[in-house]
């Protein structure tokens, strides 16, 4: 029986071959980026529909694209999808002692303190600087305040946190009333990166929260245009008291 994975990696060099495909012989590692940014965002969207069939095609796609970089890779004498996988191999080895050692964790929690400390031992001593600056700010701000916790930078309860949000709301009030932009825009900032910490100890993902409340957003608004359309309206005619009374019935449909 073939190997399905060593079927796709064949399947992609020949795409690479100069008997293959023009289009996937003109791309690059830069040229790729939007793609396989793109296909993580569709595997979340399929795990938040719940549809499993979609994400098992996902799943595909986005192999895919490692694969394709792998083959990159190869052919630039860097690495392979051999190095790849060996790679992956070793770390999850080296950072599972308790699975693959003798070392002894409590909890969870434990786990993800020593998770944070070898990778301190493996290579540069500076521990934030392995969060990629490209994730989403909501994103990026909770995992390098993970990070830090892992080593015990952290408040100690949400109560300090909360305290913290409320100064921070204080100085962004003050820096509104200052009327200096760049200054309103640092103390915004703040009150947003006390924020993530509070849905960090709520185990909360900011990120998520934000989508989720985005896209309630969007249907209780739809819902508005629908029915002033039906009304031959349209949300630029509407009046807020109209459109706030549609809000309210929106909200009762649960949308």
């Amino acid at each position: 029986m073939p190997d399905p994975f060593r079927e796709l990696v064949e399947i992609i060099a020949k795409l690479r071959s100069p008997e293959g495909c023009p289009w996937d012989r003109e791309q690059t590692f830069e040229s790729l980026r939007p793609y396989l940014l793109e296909e993580t965002y569709e595997i979340l969207q399929t795990i938040d529909d719940h549809d499993f069939a979609r994400l098992q095609e996902e799943l595909g796609d986005l192999m895919m694209h490692i694969v394709f970089d792998a083959q990159l890779g190869r052919e630039q004498d860097l690495f392979d999808i051999d190095d790849v996988l060996r790679t992956i191999n070793q770390k999850l080895i080296r950072r599972h002692p308790h699975v693959f050692g003798d070392t002894e964790v409590a909890d969870s929690k434990e786990v993800l303190e020593n998770w944070e400390k070898i990778k301190l031992d493996e290579g540069p001593k500076r521990l934030l600087h392995g969060v990629p600056r490209s994730l989403p700010a909501l994103l990026q701000a909770h995992r390098v305040q993970e990070k830090a916790a892992g080593v015990g930078f952290d408040w100690k309860r949400d109560k300090e946190v909360i305290q913290k949000i409320l100064e921070e709301i204080k100085e962004l009030r003050a820096a509104k009333r200052e009327g200096k932009q760049s200054k309103i825009e640092d103390e915004f900032g703040d009150l947003l990166f006390s924020l993530v910490n509070l849905a960090r100890f709520w185990k909360v993902s900011p990120e998520e929260a934000l989508r989720k409340t985005t896209e309630k957003f969007i249907r209780r608004f739809s819902y508005i245009e629908d029915v002033l359309e039906s009304q031959q309206k349209n949300a630029a005619s509407a009046t807020l008291k109209e459109m706030d009374a549609l809000w309210d019935e929106a909200k009762e449909k649960g949308l």
